[in-house]
């Protein structure tokens, strides 16, 4: 070992502790509690005295816990704003740097190596990695008296590295029901079975086969939280305890994440061990390690394995020099059977899977468990010096995937070369998708959900026959003819009818079943609204947002009624203009209604957009907005959607969406610097900057000013010059306007071959234009 660089990074303690709540003595440990009897477990396994080593600690980092793991994560019994200090304060040290990671299974792993490679560089020299979860704890005590405060402000810096989600969920996949890990893993794993050919009941089997030696294991390790021994066929076999969760998933075959656990690992370089007097048989080298990243779900050709988890596992290998067959242990990461499945059959025949029991048995503790892993292989290498272990962390969807080799056998720190294949997994080529998804499609991969009230939701990933692009979709509630396809069939493959909705797509059997599901809307005005004022007067159409009391703010329920509005008012030839407003007087409209999003209910707008305009194509009639007051976010892109503004001097136009953490994301990034000058638009859209009605003036962003209160009759007034035209000639304009927006060259712009022009000259109008200005008489228009 006189041989090893001084800097040489090594593992010289690791540690494990767990409470369940029926143990006697139970303690009801915090998330930093339990992670601190961790820590002073890895000190004490060093062989060295604890508090000197503690007191030698320069870096610590934290896993999260699933409190802090998403930005919409509560804990209920409240935490630390400083979990590694909070920890390290527990045990003594007093590190320079303290390191909270981003979320995810392969965390434990990738710190881990991060840190090896940092004593390597002198950059570290002491460092100590844990990480925790009391769930268990927190559901067991957060509605009882006496409930226990796990708050905790704890001062000193901290880096906190984010929750690392990007790439791992969408506003799309979530509207369409990929919010929890067992959907979105079941689609992998319904799409390995459809490429092995194996029938359900095969394959249930098969999963039960994976994982009862896992329960083995964890029946027989004292950290476990479900130590019981299953068999296959149990682990396979819905029944009352044994729930469906997700096809083909029952709830003994998905990861368990109701633990109170915790572990820790002390890593430090062969000089700072050699100081502290770490016993030379505590010392375990990481001899190979790998972290890639797959392409994100919906960009990957095949959704039934994952190359980049094989990747890692094999090049961790490469860089030590070993062959699958060498590894005295392996602890595949087993959230799910097919992140084992997908491993296993990239490494080829592995001995067994899991050191620990995995995490449907032993625990998911949170994003923590790898770091269990890696606490019981370092004991089992002890037990064997000179042997080989393996341990394979995943994150995400089979997405992030940290690897390493361990061995007591002394080597010096290699490089590894996970820069380069990441690059060649960046450079594959991703597979189009299509966000609004319509016609006849064939099923890719699906799940469904099962509720604990018996309540079913079907989730199909399939291929557009039009294009082969890729799609989500739900199925309809209570829609039987899907379920059972889904359910009882062979799906895979077989052809599927999808529509798109501004809720999201859904998918059914046929293009009649769809029908029958979403029955085609009259485009006619209804006598009634409950969020909408409609009056129509001869030719004109004026539409009020009815909901003072919110400033005219808008939720779903009112967007999909203007919506509905605007498509009969685009479908009646006798409607020429229409003006849309705000009721009250003092707000034409606040944009999206804060209040609504903030309670938790869906959120969605219809397919046309914001108020049924502004993701709307054919505006081929004009529309004015009548702006009192305030046209604030979602209520100032709906007036840059209308053809034509009217203000009154009240109005005052703003974007202030970065205000609330939101992005003008309904055509205001993309209108108002099309409108207003660059630099406007950018102080507007970056700063909040708001523009008054004779500001917006000047900039043209509207068309003209009234008095306060006036706006709708200013509005009138314009839509009365507009009706004194031909509509059909209106109506070509505004056409051959859209039709040549984007053609930056005039002459070619002008020279566009526009279908308008000839159906212009073939129009009523245009002759009854032409014969009442020879005949010097007002013309009569017919809009035909």
């Amino acid at each position: 070992m006189s041989d090893l660089d001084p800097r040489t990074p090594v593992l010289v303690g690791a540690g494990q502790f767990a409470e369940r709540l029926d143990d006697p003595g139970y303690r009801r440990l915090s998330a930093v509690d339990l992670a601190a009897e961790a820590v002073r477990a890895a000190l004490a396994d060093t062989g060295a005295d604890p508090a000197t080593v503690a007191a030698a600690v320069d870096t610590v980092g934290g896993i999260r816990q699933f409190e802090n793991s998403t930005p919409v994560a509560s804990a209920p019994l409240g935490r630390s704003d400083n979990y590694p200090r909070s920890v390290a304060a527990r045990v003594g040290a007093a590190p320079a740097r303290a390191i909270l990671d981003v979320a995810g299974g392969q965390s434990p792993q990738h710190l881990v190596t991060e840190f090896a490679a940092a004593i390597a560089a002198g950059e570290v020299e002491v460092a100590l990695a844990f990480g925790s979860e009391a769930i268990s704890t927190v559901q067991h005590l957060a509605g009882t008296a006496g409930k226990p405060d796990f708050t905790e402000h704890v001062e000193g810096t901290l880096e906190d590295r984010g929750y690392g989600l990007k790439g791992l969920a969408s506003r799309h996949q979530v509207m369409h029901g990929l919010a929890d890990a067992p959907s979105q893993y079941a689609l992998f794993e319904n799409a390995r079975r459809a490429r092995l050919g194996l029938s359900r009941e095969e394959y249930a089997a098969a999963m039960g086969e994976l994982l009862a030696p896992f329960s083995k294991i964890a029946a027989e390790n004292p950290y476990a939280a479900a130590p019981v021994e299953r068999t296959a066929e149990e682990l396979a076999t819905p029944s009352e305890a044994n729930r469906p969760i997700a096809d083909p998933y029952t709830r003994y075959l998905v990861a368990r994440e109701k633990v109170n656990q915790g572990a820790a690992v002390v890593v430090m370089s062969v000089a700072a061990a050699d100081r502290l007097g770490i016993p030379h048989g505590k010392r375990v080298f990481l001899h190979g390690h790998a972290d890639l990243r797959e392409r994100d779900l919906m960009e990957r050709a095949d959704l039934s394995t994952g190359p980049a988890s094989v990747m890692a596992a094999r090049h961790a290998l490469d860089v030590a020099g070993i062959e699958a067959a060498d590894l005295s242990t392996v602890d595949l990461y087993s959230c799910f059977p097919v992140a084992v499945f997908t491993v296993r059959e990239g490494l080829g025949d592995l001995r067994d899977l899991t050191v620990t029991g995995g995490l449907p048995f032993f625990g998911g503790a949170g994003n923590n468990y790898s770091m269990h892993a890696i606490a019981e292989t370092v004991r089992r290498l002890r037990a064997e010096p000179g042997t080989f272990g393996f341990v394979g962390a995943n994150g995400g969807l089979m997405s992030k995937y940290s690897a390493a080799v361990y061995s007591t056998t002394p080597v010096a720190w290699r490089a590894g070369d996970s820069a380069a294949l990441q690059a060649e997994i960046d450079s594959w080529q991703a597979q189009p998708e299509a966000r609004r998804a319509d016609g006849w499609a064939t099923v890719e991969t699906y799940t469904v959900k099962h509720g604990r009230g018996g309540d079913r939701t079907g989730i199909v990933i399939g291929r557009l026959e039009a294009d082969d692009r890729r799609f989500i979709a739900l199925t309809h509630d209570g829609d039987t003819d899907a379920l059972d396809l889904l359910s009882t069939g062979e799906p895979i493959g077989r052809r599927v009818f999808v529509r798109s909705f501004g809720f999201g797509n859904r998918v059914t059997t046929t293009a009649a079943r769809m029908a029958e599901l979403f029955p085609p809307r009259p485009k006619v005005l209804r006598e009634n609204y409950e969020h909408v004022l409609v009056r129509r007067d001869g030719h004109l159409l004026e539409v009020t947002i009815n909901r003072p009391e919110s400033r005219n703010s808008l939720h779903p329920a009112a967007n999909e009624e203007l919506d509905e509005v605007f498509d009969a008012y685009f479908a009646d030839p006798d409607l020429w203009v229409a003006i849309l407003t705000g009721a009250g007087g003092k707000s034409f409209s606040a944009g999206n209604d804060l209040v609504h999003s903030a309670s938790g209910k869906p959120l969605w707008v219809p397919k046309n957009g914001f108020a049924g305009l502004t993701s709307r194509r054919d505006m081929d009639k004009p529309v004015i907005a009548a702006v009192n007051g305030y046209a604030l976010g979602g209520g100032c892109e709906i007036a840059l959607a209308c053809h034509l503004v009217v203000a009154d001097a009240t109005a005052r136009f703003g974007l202030p969406e970065v205000k609330v953490g939101l992005v003008a994301g309904a055509g205001g990034l993309v209108r108002l610097p099309r409108t207003v000058p660059p630099a406007v638009a950018t102080e507007m859209i970056l700063a909040g900057r708001r523009l008054d009605a004779a500001e917006a003036l000047a900039y043209g962003l509207v068309n003209r000013v009234t008095e306060a209160g006036k706006a709708l009759e200013g509005a009138r007034e314009l839509a009365a010059r507009i009706l004194d035209g031909s509509p059909t000639a209106v109506r070509a304009s505004l056409r051959i306007m859209a039709e040549t927006q984007g053609i930056p060259d005039p002459v070619d712009a002008v020279e566009h071959p526009s279908p308008a022009f000839d159906d212009l000259l073939v129009s009523e109008d245009t002759i009854e234009g032409i014969t009442a200005f020879a005949q010097k008489r007002r013309p009569v228009w017919r809009n035909r």
